[in-house]
């Protein structure tokens, strides 16, 4: 099979072998979840419960405050009495309103919506119902998949990507949902095909992960909704960062994302395959998105596993015979993939709908270096993989200069952390750019404000 990749990136040590190949194993039930009402790229959501009230699993929660399709509702991942609705710390480093809900001593009930087939219902059912179940994009940046899927007239799509190449150290989660759930992945990938009337489909993979290709093509073969579609399965090279969406367009089709663009500009939606699977039990089985499928792993791990939780499982609560951390080594706690994720100070922080893992590292897994002066070596656009000038971008951002920082392509960094990870003097490239980013976005809102009146005389 040929093997596909893309210009630049860094190849990196993968560092999966602690949990590569391992079954997803179901953590034990937490003694409480801790819902953020906020999981998605988008508009905010409100509380539709109560202190107090009684909740079952898959029972809708939190929606959106307002109109407007950039939103998705959030559900209880368990059963019992909602407890408080306060703020806590989340991944992203805020705090943001949460539902505590207290186990009960029965979980047996559910909240799920009658099943639904995707390949008889109309595109406005099947929209309606990815977005009832609450699934956002599983790969990292949670968008909402309802509107991914339902590009805007003028935007012909003609291929989707599942994007199963998992490229981050540490994280095997996305192996461990192909290995087991096959039949939902092709499922899920032939029902969005049918959403966007899209006849070709490839499943992407980085090649260390070629043991898994015939399991796929088997499956392709056999599932009733994928006999009559195109859908192959191709290997990319294993290179950081081919899992990101621009990459693997470049890579498996050979087009370009232009500035400024998205997947669809392309003529691609790429989703994730655990998204994939979320839908497909969103349609067979009724399931809102109320668990997770994470890697937890790292130095400090002593038990390093793929698991599944109820979204709100705080780590913290697991016990140790399940999930044992030694917190005399633990350093550094990171929320997703080491090079993208989140460090957070505490393992008090919900396991969210785009976790993919939880990192637990000891010290001689992590750089605590200080920041020195740029040297001009140029290793940061070497290595960067949307062939953007890093060094420029940091330069702008440095003398305030948002108008330059904005011409030589900061909104068109993936935040990927290749620079930051070869940058000789320890510059937080990624994090001065993450910041410029939120500068530039309040700019922009802050221009697009009516004048205020200018005060007069009574």
């Amino acid at each position: 099979m040929k093997v596909s990749t893309f210009k630049r990136g860094l190849k990196l040590p993968t560092r999966k072998h602690a949990t590569e190949g391992k079954p997803v194993e179901l953590a034990p039930l937490p003694k409480q979840v801790v819902i953020p009402v906020n999981q998605h790229f988008g508009a905010p959501n409100k509380a539709l419960v109560n202190v107090g009230d009684q909740v079952v699993r898959g029972q809708k929660i939190a929606d959106g405050a307002g109109p407007g399709p950039m939103t998705v509702p959030v559900h209880a991942s368990i059963c019992g009495a909602v407890k408080k609705i306060e703020p806590w710390l989340q991944s992203n480093n805020t705090a943001g309103p949460c539902i505590v809900i207290e186990a009960g001593e029965d979980q047996t009930a559910t909240m799920f919506m009658p099943p639904l087939d995707p390949y008889t219902c109309t595109r406005a059912e099947a929209l309606e119902r990815i977005r009832d179940a609450g699934i956002t994009g599983m790969g990292g940046a949670g968008f909402p998949a309802h509107v991914k899927l339902n590009p805007p007239p003028g935007k012909a799509v003609d291929l989707v990507i599942a994007d199963g190449a998992e490229c981050e150290p540490y994280l095997t989660t996305d192996e461990a949902v192909i290995t087991e759930k096959p039949h939902l992945l092709i499922t899920g990938l032939a029902g969005i095909m049918r959403i966007n009337g899209v006849k070709r489909a490839i499943i992407g993979m980085e090649d260390n992960k070629a043991n898994l290709v015939p399991l796929l093509e088997r499956e392709i073969r056999i599932n009733d909704f994928a006999k009559d579609m195109d859908i192959t399965v191709q290997l990319c090279r294993t290179r950081y960062p081919q899992g990101g969406e621009k990459m693997l367009i470049k890579a498996l089709a050979q087009r370009e994302v232009p500035s400024g663009g998205l997947p669809m500009d392309a003529g691609c939606i790429v989703q994730n395959v655990g998204t994939l699977v979320a839908i497909a039990e969103a349609f067979v089985l009724g399931k809102p998105l109320i668990d997770r499928d994470l890697t937890v792993s790292g130095g400090a791990c002593k038990l390093p596993k793929n698991i599944r939780a109820p979204i709100g499982t705080l780590i913290a609560d697991l016990p140790p015979e399940f999930l044992d951390i030694n917190y005399d080594h633990l350093r550094k706690i990171i929320f997703g993939g080491p090079m993208m994720g989140n460090a957070v100070a505490t393992v008090a922080v919900p396991i969210q709908k785009n976790t993919s893992g939880i990192i637990l590292m000891t010290k001689e897994e992590t750089v605590i270096d200080a920041e020195g002066d740029c040297i001009r070596c140029g290793r940061c656009i070497q290595n960067c993989s949307c062939r953007l000038s890093p060094v420029l971008i940091n330069i702008a951002l440095d003398s305030e200069d948002m108008d330059e920082a904005l011409r030589t392509g900061l909104m068109d960094c993936i935040e990927c952390g290749s620079c930051s990870f070869v940058c000789p003097a320890r510059i937080k490239l990624v994090q001065r750019f993450r910041v410029g980013k939120q500068r530039l976005r309040a700019l922009k809102a802050l221009s697009q404000r009516p004048a205020s009146a200018a005060p007069g005389r009574a």
